[in-house]
């Protein structure tokens, strides 16, 4: 974690759009993979965590296979960062605290769009939508959390760090979680062929 914090400090830095956007591949049930752009909310030594509509797509896949993997492709300054790990979802309070920090205009869409990834019958009904809610929490002190929207916490398993270099010949350094003691965790770091 202390290296992908001082390459996504640097990524920011460059003045990247969106350093935090992050590609979310999720194993669908019939075992079909998908990959969608999710935006990175928050990193610590527990892991990388991101927030959803758990009754989305990628909410209903998470539920049954819990494996993900995300890239970060900061293409600009030719570096990614690749992780695999195990998605759990974050408690309650940490949703909470999170939404607090939303956009007015954020908060209602969550409330708008209660089953994400299904269809609509057009633009039309979702403005509708958005609109009902809107006038609900008109002058409110505080929206609430909807109880079908929150977070995870991506437990990376393995960690990729890739540099882009001349002729091909590309830095490629993977760390891969070889046990937790205590309060620590051991890593395995080697270098990969280009």
């Amino acid at each position: 974690m202390d290296q992908f914090h001082v390459w996504f400090t640097q990524a920011r830095g460059e003045g990247l759009a969106e350093p935090n956007a992050m590609a979310l591949a999720t194993v669908e049930p019939r075992g079909v993979p998908r990959v969608r752009i999710v935006l990175l909310k928050g990193y610590d030594r527990a892991g990388f965590r991101f927030f959803t509509n758990y009754r989305s797509r990628k909410g209903r896949a998470l539920l049954e296979n819990p494996n993900v993997s995300v890239v970060f492709p900061w293409h600009p300054i030719r570096r990614q960062v690749s992780v695999s790990g195990r998605a759990e979802r974050l408690s309650e309070e940490e949703n909470d605290a999170y939404f607090r920090t939303r956009p007015h205009g954020s908060q209602v869409g969550a409330w708008a769009s209660e089953y994400q990834s299904s269809p609509v019958r057009d633009r039309a009904e979702l403005e509708e939508r958005f609109g009902q809610y809107e006038r609900t929490w008109t002058g409110a002190a505080e929206i609430p959390r909807p109880e079908y929207w929150g977070g995870y916490r991506i437990l990376p398993s393995e960690v990729e760090f890739w540099q882009g270099r001349a002729d091909r010949m590309h830095d490629r350094f993977r760390y891969r979680l070889r046990s937790e003691e205590g309060s620590g965790q051991l890593w395995d770091i080697e270098r990969l062929s280009p």
